[in-house]
């Protein structure tokens, strides 16, 4: 596709996205409805396109995390229409009025949510992105312009083929969700420039396509960066509670942002726990620290890349601390701001893990694989935004508008 025909496209999406943002709640949620009724109903289609890209990508030596994320199942399906249903659920935000006050001189002034127009969304092989990113932009009024990877082509094409044709069923025009096809580098790049067309670019993805963006983007974006999250058990903590936890928080999906990739003990619980965690993660490949060692004789010896990296497998670092302090320390030396949790029966420890952690969530005695959309009760997500402005932490309906001031007078002039 050559930029004169991606621009043609991003006029058209851009056109849809003035309908959209004219359509009331009742159509938006009717396509949401239509939608997943439509997804259930051609999941067939979509499963067999999903495994062509499946055999596809297999022929090039697709490793076993990126499988599960391009993977669609008919449970799979059946939750992406879930997703769309439980958003048309949800509360409008457009139109919200978030506060508003009368001045001395009588001019009343209200701060309301409006639509930030066309959000472009640019991520790689996780195929139920489509529906859910989609499904959110038109809820909060928006058109949805996907640009995913070349390994869920065919994936993307069924997926956005019965969106276009839920947006036909209730009067709303096709291109509010449109995807570009053409994969390849240049494409992304001239997609990350489209100024004045797209009005929010939300990339998921990893360190090479967030690279890419901050080289290239002049579009504004929300960065949704890496997952690289910690459970750090207190000394008070629930033994049994915080095996369950860490094993939850790493082994349930591994290959998620919001799974745990270093482990962090209290000094006076390791000698208990780490003999546990052994045997509970035997699948798992374990790297620690010295003193984690101790307990975990078969572990390798953690480096300070290990406990910087987001490894997306099973393989998890973990450290023996001293103190809340410690953990603390080390979550703002490693963390990525995305998630973040803490084992604890200790009220005052919990109160200051959640005051200084500095992360888009952070979690008490639960599992960091509860930090995401569908889970919070925002029917599924964007993405997770690890950066503070304007959004923070899993993006739903409410994270995909902005605010418009609205002044009324009564033929106020300034003096």
């Amino acid at each position: 596709m050559g930029t004169a025909d991606l621009e043609a496209l991003a006029r058209r999406v851009r056109a849809a996205s003035r309908e959209v943002a004219r359509a009331s709640s009742g159509v938006r949620d009717e396509f949401l409805r239509a939608a997943a009724d439509l997804l259930t109903g051609g999941a067939a289609a979509v499963l067999e396109a999903n495994r062509a890209d499946l055999e596809r990508a297999e022929r090039d030596g697709l490793d076993a995390t990126a499988h599960d994320r391009l993977l669609l199942t008919e449970c799979r399906v059946d939750q992406m229409a879930e997703g769309l249903r439980e958003v048309a659920a949800l509360a409008d935000p457009v139109g919200e009025v978030l506060d508003g006050w009368t001045r001395p001189n009588g001019l009343r002034v209200e701060r309301v949510r409006v639509p930030l127009g066309v959000v472009g969304v640019i991520y790689e092989n996780r195929p139920n992105v489509t529906s859910d990113a989609a499904g959110l932009c038109v809820k909060a009024g928006n058109a949805a312009f996907l640009r995913g990877s070349s390994s869920a082509l065919a994936s993307n094409r069924a997926i956005v083929a019965v969106l276009r044709r839920a947006l036909a069923k209730v009067g709303l025009p096709e291109d509010a969700v449109a995807l570009v096809e053409d994969t390849g580098h240049e494409t992304a790049v001239a997609f990350m420039r489209l100024r004045g067309l797209v009005d929010c670019l939300v990339p998921r993805g990893g360190k090479a396509l967030i690279g890419s963006l901050l080289e290239h983007a002049t579009v504004p974006y929300v960065l949704d960066g890496d997952g690289n999250c910690h459970v750090y058990v207190d000394a008070s903590a629930d033994v049994d509670m915080a095996e369950e936890i860490v094993v939850n928080a790493k082994t349930q999906r591994p290959g998620v942002c919001n799974a745990a990739e270093t482990l962090l003990v209290h000094a006076d619980v390791a000698p208990v726990l780490l003999p546990r965690l052994a045997r509970s993660l035997a699948d798992v490949e374990l790297v620690a620290d010295d003193r984690a060692r101790v307990h975990l004789p078969g572990a390798a010896e953690a480096t300070e890349e290990d406990f910087a990296t987001e490894f997306l497998a099973l393989k998890l670092a973990v450290a023996v601390v001293d103190d809340l302090d410690a953990a603390i320390d080390h979550i703002t030396r490693f963390g990525s701001g995305h998630s973040e949790a803490i084992v604890t029966r200790d009220v005052a420890s919990a109160e200051r893990f959640v005051k200084e952690v500095d992360a888009a969530a952070v979690l008490v005695n639960a599992s960091t694989r509860f930090v995401d959309g569908g889970e919070l009760g925002l029917g599924a997500e964007v993405g997770i935004s690890t950066q503070k402005l304007h959004a923070r932490g899993p993006m739903g309906p409410r994270e995909l508008t902005c605010l418009k001031w609205v002044v009324h007078g009564a033929g106020h002039v300034r003096r």
